[in-house]
């Protein structure tokens, strides 16, 4: 079994005996497995919108991606749309009809390192109204923000569209 493997099956057997928790102090035992859709979410991602006559990108030569965005930019673009909707469109609908914010929430977490006092300040709120907005966001998305791995995933989601 390989190192990856192996972890994954350590973190799997914690989950499910809710031995993990997340950043938030809830147990992650409801995780659902990588490349999931959000628990209980039926929206359906929308169609990517056509490139308005652009070429696609040249494929990139290996040798030339040396960071996140030329890898982002090595995706086709329907691609990384169906990612970025997969993942962050439960956060969008959410705060479309509650004006909750969980996406700049997101944002600044991640750009703090998931620091609780950083973000919390950075986003002038209590570190406890944090708490409970990065429980939400794990919540709706089904994923724990205590994990790198979900961490990587937003990251790109949410630059997934930008160029």
């Amino acid at each position: 079994m390989r190192m990856r493997d192996s972890a994954s099956a350590v973190g799997d057997e914690a989950g499910a005996k809710g031995g993990t928790e997340t950043p938030s102090g809830t147990p992650a035992a409801g995780r659902v497995a990588s490349g999931r859709a959000a628990p209980g979410w039926r929206g359906r991602a929308p169609e990517p919108p056509e490139p308005a006559g652009a070429p696609a990108p040249a494929p990139r030569d290996d040798a030339e991606v040396d960071s996140y965005a030329g890898l982002l930019d090595s995706v086709p673009e329907r691609t990384r749309w169906s990612f970025r909707t997969r993942l962050l469109g439960p956060l969008e609908e959410y705060d479309s009809i509650r004006q909750a914010d969980l996406m700049h929430t997101l944002e600044v977490f991640l750009a703090c390192s998931g620091s609780w006092n950083r973000t919390a300040t950075r986003l002038h709120v209590h570190v406890n109204t944090l708490r409970y907005r990065i429980r939400r966001i794990e919540e709706l998305t089904g994923r724990d923000l205590g994990t790198l791995e979900d961490r990587v995933d937003f990251f790109l989601a949410l630059r997934a569209m930008r160029r």
